[in-house]
């Protein structure tokens, strides 16, 4: 193996929304590197920040349609029974939520917590709150997916935190997704809360570091159930 093969295997690569932020970065580094030069090297730290936060590590996605896995890389903030967004449409019983909150230095991809096709995509304005805070799931912005799955429908919503400013999401109403695969990105700092229907075991604890796509937050029962679809 060559020495760039070496870098290359070594290096985690960097998701393609956050090469235009890296390259800005860079070019204001240079800039400000010719009015004084100690800022050149403030903005170079940046710069590799930017590319730390940008990172899109591959993961390794249990395949098992009983388990919902973490749609982020973070901290759990919450578990517990709450009604579910109303733009979900997924009724008005409380479900399983268990939340977890993004800072500044996790990598922001979002994953699917489970395999389903994707039913309904609504996106709400709102405020920019910390996103830790529990008030921050009816008063900020987010972004609601629903995914019928082997066991219902389960709710994921991407909410917008005090710094993050931008919700990326690339799926789609009649989307297929694996679990663990990548459907969205927030920029920069955030939440995301994930509904479960009846039957969900929750396996973490408030408190506990979650990795997308790898960390079981909760496991159905082994009988599976038909997939239901609430939108044709």
């Amino acid at each position: 193996m060559s020495l760039v093969d070496t870098i290359r295997s070594t290096l985690v690569p960097i998701h393609r929304e956050g090469w235009k932020f890296v390259a800005g970065f860079f070019l204001a580094s240079l800039v400000l590197g010719l009015l004084w030069k100690p800022l050149m090297w403030i903005g170079f730290v940046l710069t590799v920040w930017c590319a730390y936060f940008f990172r899109d590590p591959e993961r390794f996605t249990p395949q098992d349609d009983d388990l919902a896995v973490s749609p982020a890389d973070g901290r759990v903030s919450a578990v517990g029974l709450v009604t579910p967004p109303v733009e979900l449409e997924l009724g008005a019983e409380p479900m399983l939520r268990i939340s977890v909150f993004m800072n500044v230095f996790n990598c922001h991809v979002n994953r699917a917590p489970m395999r389903g096709r994707v039913s309904w995509v609504s996106y709400r304005p709102g405020k920019f709150l910390n996103a830790d805070l529990d008030k921050a799931s009816e008063e900020n912005e987010r972004n609601g997916i629903v995914i019928d799955t082997a066991h219902g429908s389960i709710g994921v919503v991407q909410i917008a935190g005090l710094v993050a400013r931008r919700i990326l999401c690339w799926t789609s109403i009649n989307t297929h997704l694996e679990a663990g695969e990548r459907f969205g990105l927030i920029r920069f700092g955030s939440r995301l809360d994930v509904f479960l229907p009846a039957g969900a075991q929750p396996r973490v604890t408030v408190g506990q570091t979650a990795i997308a796509g790898e960390t079981v937050l909760a496991e159905f029962k082994s009988d599976k159930g038909p997939v239901v679809s609430r939108r044709g």
